[in-house]
């Protein structure tokens, strides 16, 4: 075999390592978009709830924020909730706080259920015991607009 053969093949090697080396990095890259995902993906906007309930806690990260709820029903059984918030940053811009939603608090939660029928939700708004009613709802394709619904 040529010299300049064994050249040829060692550059078309070197292009497949590279495109290789290409692929991985978009796959690897795409990971943490798959895991921020689409509103319908895995709440219904068919199956809309209410809750009451005392929060027990809340969980300030991104890309979503969740409240813990636990749910008195009228058995006398407590359901635990999750509702999952917009993020926390935009959280704080819409006037939430910590103070605001300190376990303990009793609210009252509208939101979209999960598709899987799990005690999980989107929520939309959180009434507080003030009066004053905070969205909730996290920005992006599907969510739920802020004015969406609302009887203010």
């Amino acid at each position: 075999m040529s010299a300049g053969r064994l050249a040829g093949l060692g550059a078309t090697r070197d292009f497949c390592h590279g495109l290789l080396g290409l692929a991985l990095g978009l796959l690897l890259a795409a990971a943490p978009a798959a895991a921020h995902h689409a509103f319908s993906a895995e709440f219904d906007a068919t199956k809309p709830v209410q809750l009451r309930g005392t929060i027990t806690r809340m969980e300030w990260i991104n890309p979503h924020s969740w409240i813990h709820l636990d749910v008195l029903q009228e058995d006398g059984t407590v359901q635990s909730w999750m509702i999952e918030a917009g993020p926390a940053g935009v959280l704080v811009r819409r006037g939430w706080s910590k103070d605001s939603i300190a376990p303990g608090t009793e609210v009252f939660v509208e939101g979209y259920q999960a598709r899987d029928g799990s005690n999980r939700a989107n929520g939309r708004d959180v009434t507080l015991p003030d009066g004053r009613r905070l969205f909730a709802g996290s920005p992006g394709r599907g969510a739920a607009p802020e004015d969406s619904n609302r009887e203010d």
